[in-house]
């Protein structure tokens, strides 16, 4: 598998992942993953910063040396890095935009979900992109970073995201042919102080069946 760079300096290198690829091995040391490749582009100890799902498309940002692997930990800490993501949701949201601020947890095998007392504070934003008969597309923001937070949020407000296996009943599956959630834009201060924003396009895969439920009916 070819990687596709999206920006690239002596410091950092921004990878458009594609679905399907795990960014990261968690247990098999022989998985092929983003981070692998990296590793076998450049010869070198490649820095992980912070991961997508493996069903989730789009910009992943991994740190060439120990010293800007630190700096980016700092700005996620510190949430001084915008990221969006573009997603599909089941049905029709009437508000223009809003703000999910729910506590989540991990409840076992992998599921997180709504935990009012144990979880811990979870924050997304989202905006309309557009609204269709039974589906909105969304410009969704995040401002903290729990594991699956934008699929959770969606989920508990009554509009999962379109295609989540997880977290959606199965009988409303296989109409899409992925996880409709890509992660389209970040924007964050370079270590000079510039502002870098790193944009990626939809993939075929997602975009081709917007463009379906754009067509009139």
């Amino acid at each position: 598998m070819s990687l596709d760079i999206l920006y690239e300096d002596g410091n950092i290198v921004a990878v458009n992942k594609p679905v399907g690829t795990a960014s990261i091995s968690e247990n098999d040391l022989h998985l092929q993953t983003i981070h692998s490749l990296l590793q076998e582009k450049y010869q070198q100890k490649i820095f992980i910063v912070h991961r997508i799902d493996k069903e989730v498309s789009g910009i992943i940002l991994f740190a060439k040396n120990s010293g800007t692997h630190k700096y980016l930990n700092n700005l996620f800490a510190n949430r001084s890095i915008k990221k969006n993501y573009t997603a599909l949701v089941y049905g029709v949201i009437e508000n223009e935009s809003g703000r999910i601020d729910k506590p989540i947890r991990e409840f076992g095998s992998g599921r997180m979900g709504i935990d009012e007392t144990k979880g811990k504070r979870s924050i997304t934003d989202f905006k309309v992109i557009k609204r269709y008969k039974e589906f909105t597309l969304l410009d969704v923001s995040i401002i903290t970073g729990r594991r699956h937070q934008i699929r959770v949020h969606l989920y508990s407000m009554g509009h999962p995201v379109v295609e989540d296996l997880r977290y959606v009943d199965f009988k409303i599956q296989n109409q899409f042919p992925r996880l409709m959630l890509h992660a389209s834009r970040i924007e964050f201060p370079l270590q000079n102080g510039t502002l870098k924003i790193i944009e990626s396009p939809l993939p075929e895969n997602f975009s081709k069946f917007v463009d379906v439920l754009n067509q009139p009916s």
